[in-house]
């Protein structure tokens, strides 16, 4: 029995000992260092040849990561994407591809150990020969070829059975606690291998969204888009081959994405069309769409400013000149977004002025339109409708757009022609929608009745009728098919108005006898073609998401599990704060008198007050001192041309200073922030308090945020405390101290689990992944139940360790909110569906009482009710998820050339 004893001092070690000890061995060992660089540079000359070979090596990740299979290949694929893939693949092709042909050869595995149980940097590994004699070192020496070649490295090589024993041993204890390496490595590393980077015209328009996001930041993260995304881009691409324009609806249920759906198609369009692309959304939406793009996609897009009349870049630089309105039509980026309240606000005299005029005056390559059953029209009685000014702005754009995508959970708000109104917008040049003016598919009440089956179509002529105007496109179905080949039909035609006996004999004798099968029109109309809809209940089912389940609190018939903190759904409150409340009230009905403003202005006051105390006393403040708000703060509908904040009445500026005196005051203490606080240290659930699962605070105002996160941090001056709001309001408090953060740092911070407390504006509720936090507090609650369901996205969602997590909604007793939430509290536990269950906002006419309130809830039910009777759509919704793997994609745009063309000007 020998020893031997190397050092690169002195000799190779590559040559001297690997290459020849390794030399006819038919087992390898090997207990190797770190993730990345322990796999990426693998000996292949020396272990090429061995037929078995064994790796195990750190991950680097904590328990956490290791519980879920997915959370595991995200954060192992993060690790390892650490590195540019354009420099990777350039000056490391060779070690990729020598790595690719070693792990698709089957002979190698490499499993991986989590930190928790051990951080594993001993190095040490036994190598076998046929004869069964065996050699073990143990050393410094990294399982690279560079450790081996290069760095000074000291090896212990020992040649005993009872050394080569205590290092199997070794071996093996740590192969029975690890994880093999994920596919999704294995599958990077061969993309990488083969990797080729091409011009946006070398493509087909079919593999553009695989070459321009599998090296986008969401995928470089190991992550991607979900299955029923990219099934939507692709259907997009689809609908712009087919008919030479993509006219769509998708009505994905709330908090399945739909934001990135509609992002990713607007980067195709962008990369392929030569016209500007225009996103429109409520402008409390703007920035989520801005940061999204930026963060999930690498997409640049510039948000035009409504107060400073300018556009605004992703780092929030503003790009062009200020005060012109006539600068949007000049965007300097190739994807603008823009304020849905600003169209609502400029239409006098039947035609727009102002920015919605100037946008009007361009030609667009898509058109995308966020919370689409915002454009509707009402009832004047007499089976007339009167479109508002956003529905008469799409009707408008529409026809100067080739592509039109509109988003909405809800499409359907009152009844059912409301549907009808947003198939008129895609419809606009676009006869393939919905065929001409005299289709029937135009008319609600015959199309219903066709669609579910109550009318029968029992001849043949009226199947033609409906089948013709709109013709389906080729492959819709058999039947269809057979009748465009028979009649000798252009596969770009959708319109043909021949009569019956001008059809070919087996179209009139056989054919369209099918057409009149009672299932044949519920499957084939114009709503399934050009509506997407997923439901979450049938994508969980289908294992694409996640199954977790939400504990609401508080319940009012637990209400002795909160230690009497709650009145009911409430939170007592306090005299200062009555007072302050009554004189908000006051102001905004004084404010009602004098101005004609509505929506949020209308009770902006008590919106803010109904916050937090803070949230109260600053806009108080602000209002006296005749300052707007900031436009993180704006609602949708909020105009300040509507607003005159120059002229304060005496009795206003009396409310004004009442609540500012009453909210002042040391007694006038918050008793959100006490709940909050034990919430976090006292209430448990699963055995653990909120603090100890992590938790998420949501408020709609950075007032509030900012108290609150200031608060937390005296209480807990150990605990990191993180703001996530808009630019340059992000941070990290410790103790006193504040420091400005980016987002990404915050992000990054939260999936490591260095952070446990978040207290976020709405800015964090789209494309922020939270899901290592597992409870959420609503400090205020938006008159918009589906901005509930988004917050709640953020951690019910893939990677969740906890089965339910626990969502806190916190409202003052006595207040207009408390009013609100009792009567949506039992019906926010409804699911959503294609009709929703809750109207997506709450009308101001609807709040002025309770009574009325449920009246107009119960009304809006009921109609939702009748409207899902009578209109059950059945959409195609299985999704394919090994379909578009855009993740496998070895064709790349760089991202310069991406970025080049996604920066060219209007």
């Amino acid at each position: 029995m020998s020893i031997s004893r190397y050092s690169s001092r002195t000799s190779k070690l590559d040559k001297d000992f690997l290459a020849k000890k390794l030399q006819g061995a038919s087992k390898y060992k090997r207990i190797a260092g770190y993730f990345r660089s322990s796999i990426f540079e693998l000996v292949g000359e020396e272990i090429s040849n061995i037929p078995d070979v064994r790796i195990v090596c750190n991950s680097e990740l904590d328990v956490n990561d290791f519980k879920i299979a997915r959370e595991r290949e995200i954060a192992l694929k993060e690790k390892w994407n650490e590195s540019t893939p354009e420099i990777e693949a350039l000056l490391h092709n060779e070690s990729y591809k020598k790595l690719d042909e070693l792990l698709s050869s089957g002979r190698i595995q490499i499993r991986v150990v989590q930190k928790n149980k051990l951080f594993l940097h001993g190095k040490a590994g036994v190598i076998q020969y046929p004869n069964g004699s065996r050699i073990s070192f143990v050393g410094s020496v990294n399982e690279t070829k560079r450790a081996f070649a290069e760095n000074y490295e000291l090896i212990w090589q020992d040649d005993d059975p009872d050394s080569a024993d205590w290092v199997d041993a070794e071996f093996e204890a740590l192969w029975k606690i690890s994880e093999p390496l994920p596919q999704a490595i294995v599958d990077e590393i061969h993309r990488v291998a083969v990797r080729k980077q091409v011009k946006p015209e070398e493509l087909k328009p079919s593999e553009i969204p695989g070459a321009v996001t599998v090296e986008a930041p969401i995928y470089r993260g190991g992550e991607q888009l979900s299955s029923w995304q990219r099934s939507f881009v692709s259907l997009f691409l689809k609908h712009r081959e087919v008919y030479g324009k993509a006219r769509l609806l998708l009505a994905d249920e709330v908090g399945l994405g739909k934001t990135l759906s509609m992002a990713c198609s607007a980067l195709v369009s962008a990369i392929l069309d030569d016209k500007p692309v225009l996103i429109l959304a409520p402008s409390t939406l703007l920035y989520q769409w801005q940061t999204e793009m930026q963060d999930k996609l690498g997409i640049p897009s510039a948000v035009w400013a409504t107060q400073k009349k300018a556009w605004i870049s992703p780092e929030g630089k503003i790009v062009s000149p200020k005060s012109d309105y006539s600068q949007i039509k000049h965007c300097p980026y190739r994807i603008a977004i823009v304020s849905t309240g600003l169209i609502m606000h400029q239409y006098k005299n039947k035609e727009f002025y102002g920015e919605a005029g100037k946008l009007l005056e361009n030609q667009y390559a898509t058109v995308i339109l966020d919370e689409a059953h915002k454009a509707r029209a009402s009832n004047e009685g007499q089976n007339k409708r009167k479109n508002n000014n956003l529905l008469h702005f799409m009707n408008c754009i529409a026809s100067k757009s080739r592509n039109v995508i509109l988003g909405t959970a809800t499409p359907i708000q009152t009844n059912t022609e409301e549907l009808w109104d947003l198939m008129g917008v895609l419809g606009k040049k676009a006869d393939f929608v919905m065929g001409d003016s005299n289709s029937f598919w135009r008319n609600p009440e015959m199309a219903i009745e066709v669609i579910t089956g109550r009318h029968a179509i029992e001849e043949r002529n009226e199947a033609w009728l409906w089948l013709r105007n709109p013709l389906p496109p080729e492959g819709e179905n058999l039947t269809v098919s057979q009748i465009r080949n028979e009649n000798e039909i252009d596969s770009h035609d959708f319109e043909y108005y021949h009569d019956l006996d001008e059809l070919k004999y087996d179209t009139r004798e056989k054919l369209l006898w099918d057409c009149c099968d009672d299932t044949f029109f519920k499957n084939c109309n114009p709503f399934v073609r050009h509506i997407v809809l997923r439901k979450r209940k049938e994508l969980e089912e289908q294992g694409l998401l996640e199954k977790v389940g939400v504990d609401v609190h508080p319940v009012r018939e637990r209400s002795e599990q909160y230690m009497s903190r709650f009145d009911g759904i409430g939170i007592s409150t306090n005299t200062p704060f009555e007072v302050a409340y009554q004189s908000a009230e006051q102001y905004c009905k004084l404010l009602g008198k004098r101005q004609k403003v509505t929506g949020f202005m209308k009770t902006l006051m008590l919106q803010r007050i109904c916050s937090s105390f803070s949230a109260g006393l600053h806009t108080a403040q602000k209002l006296l001192n005749k300052n707007i708000l900031t436009e993180e703060d704006e609602n949708e509908e909020v105009s300040y041309d509507e607003l005159d904040l120059d002229i304060i009445t005496p009795e206003e500026q009396e409310c004004l200073q009442e609540i500012i005196r009453q909210l002042s005051r040391p007694e006038a203490r918050d008793p959100k922030l006490d709940t909050i606080k034990w919430f976090l240290t006292s209430f448990q659930t699963e055995g653990k308090n909120w603090l100890e699962h992590g938790c998420i605070i949501f408020s709609q105002y950075y007032d509030t945020v900012s108290w609150i996160a200031g608060e937390l941090a005296k209480s807990f001056p150990n605990e990191p405390i993180a703001v996530y709001a808009g630019f340059g309001k992000s941070g990290l408090y410790k103790g006193d101290s504040f420091n400005n953060v980016n987002r990404d740092s915050i992000k990054a911070a939260v999936k490591n689990r260095e952070l446990r407390i978040v207290v976020a504006t709405d800015a964090a509720c789209e494309g922020l992944n939270l899901q290592t936090l597992g409870t959420l507090i609503n400090v205020d609650l938006p008159w918009n139940p589906s901005r509930l369901e988004q917050r709640l996205g953020r951690i019910k969602r893939f990677g969740q360790i906890r089965k339910k997590v626990d969502m806190l909604n916190l409202v003052y007793s006595g207040t207009q909110d408390e009013k609100i939430y009792q009567v949506l509290s039992e019906r926010m536990k409804s699911t959503y569906d294609i009709f929703g269950s809750l109207p997506d906002s709450i009308e101001d006419e609807w709040i002025e009482d309770v009574e009325k309130l449920e009246e107009h809830i119960n009304i809006y039910m009921s109609e939702r009710e009748k409207a899902k009777n009578a209109f059950d759509i059945k959409y195609n919704s299985n999704v394919n998820e090994n379909e578009n793997r855009w993740e496998l994609c070895s064709k790349v745009l760089s991202r310069q050339d991406i970025i080049d063309k996604l920066t060219k000007p209007w």
